[in-house]
């Protein structure tokens, strides 16, 4: 049986003029919401407990409310999400695979559900709260519901990226903990993992190597620029942080990238920054490289000379410089 949410709408008439009387009118209407329990959903759809909290834990899929208690409560939009992940499964597809499909397909339904508001800025926000709440659950909470507003590099460059630069901020600016920014950058980074995981695309041919300079600590932008790359028709590998050019030849040799994306955002010492520079353009051999981050401005001169590229501008103008760089690769691999 579905549990019946019971909603009190209060409106005021307007002055009658019987008797020349104010006449306060209160009308009451109940509106009534399916929500149903996680067993009452299993037995409707098909699918035990245990996967439903899996789909959910691991995909996003769906994302119900929860009581006061943590209850789950499935609305019927949820129960036609799982319907469809149940049958996408059944029919031969990969439970990763068909958790991507089944938020692609909801996307529109649940933007046009934001009365005209940015959904996107809005789950951005919710997730800086919880933070700051210093709510696990909250938190996880507020990411899986962002997982259903849209695409996986959406999602990231609306919602997850700008929520992650924000609570960065707060704590450089003393308004946070390190440990909720550390919760958050550990909630958020495994989010992020599963996103990649999904998004990336069949057996296309073309891979891209994810990494930070020798020094770069930060780790969770790369993955949202493999969330990019993915959507143009690379799959992404990230190596991390803190890689080495030696670590990058040994990455290059054996999994024989089309692009590296390297990511900076402390510049190196004047003193070595165009030995490193060298190193990393050795270490990428024949394939293309780009680098970004907010230091990458500044080691223009040395990536350039090196035939490196620096990413800049809009996303398309990457796009355009990483698929000229590709299209001038495959040229000399063919003369040769």
């Amino acid at each position: 049986m579905p549990v019946s949410v019971r909603v009190a709408v209060r409106r005021s008439g307007s002055p009658g003029l019987r008797g020349r009387r104010s006449v306060r009118r209160t009308l009451n209407r109940v509106v009534h919401v399916s929500r149903y329990r996680i067993h009452a959903v299993s037995k409707m759809c098909g699918v035990s407990s245990a996967t439903l909290r899996a789909w959910e834990r691991r995909y996003g899929v769906p994302s119900p409310a929860r009581t006061a208690s943590a209850y789950r409560l499935y609305s019927e939009e949820d129960v036609a999400v799982i319907k469809k992940m149940r049958d996408y499964v059944n029919g031969g597809v990969a439970a990763a695979e068909a958790a991507r499909m089944v938020l692609e397909t909801a996307a529109p339904h649940a933007t046009a559900h934001t009365n005209g508001g940015d959904a996107f800025a809005g789950a951005s926000e919710r997730i800086v709260e919880a933070a700051i709440r210093f709510d696990p659950d909250g938190l996880d909470a507020e990411v899986n519901r962002a997982l259903s507003l849209g695409p996986a590099v959406t999602i990231f460059e609306r919602a997850l990226g700008p929520a992650l630069e924000r609570i960065g901020d707060l704590w450089h600016e003393g308004k946070i903990t390190v440990a909720q920014e550390h919760l958050a950058s550990q909630v958020l980074g495994s989010t992020l993992q599963h996103l990649l995981r999904l998004a990336q695309p069949g057996e296309s041919g073309r891979r891209v190597l994810l990494a930070g300079f020798a020094d770069e600590d930060h780790v969770l932008g790369l993955f949202g620029i493999g969330l990019r790359f993915c959507s143009w028709g690379f799959r992404s590998v990230v190596l991390g942080p803190r890689t080495p050019p030696a670590a990058i030849a040994r990455a290059v040799e054996s999994l024989t990238p089309d692009l590296v994306a390297l990511s900076v955002s402390i510049p190196p010492p004047p003193s070595n920054a165009r030995e490193l520079i060298d190193a990393y353009a050795d270490a990428c051999r024949d394939a293309a490289w780009i680098v970004g981050g907010a230091a990458a401005a500044a080691l223009r001169p040395f990536i350039e000379a090196r035939g490196g590229l620096v990413a800049s501008g809009e996303i398309s103008e990457i796009r355009a410089q990483v698929e000229s760089a590709l299209l001038a690769r495959r040229r000399r691999k063919d003369t040769n």
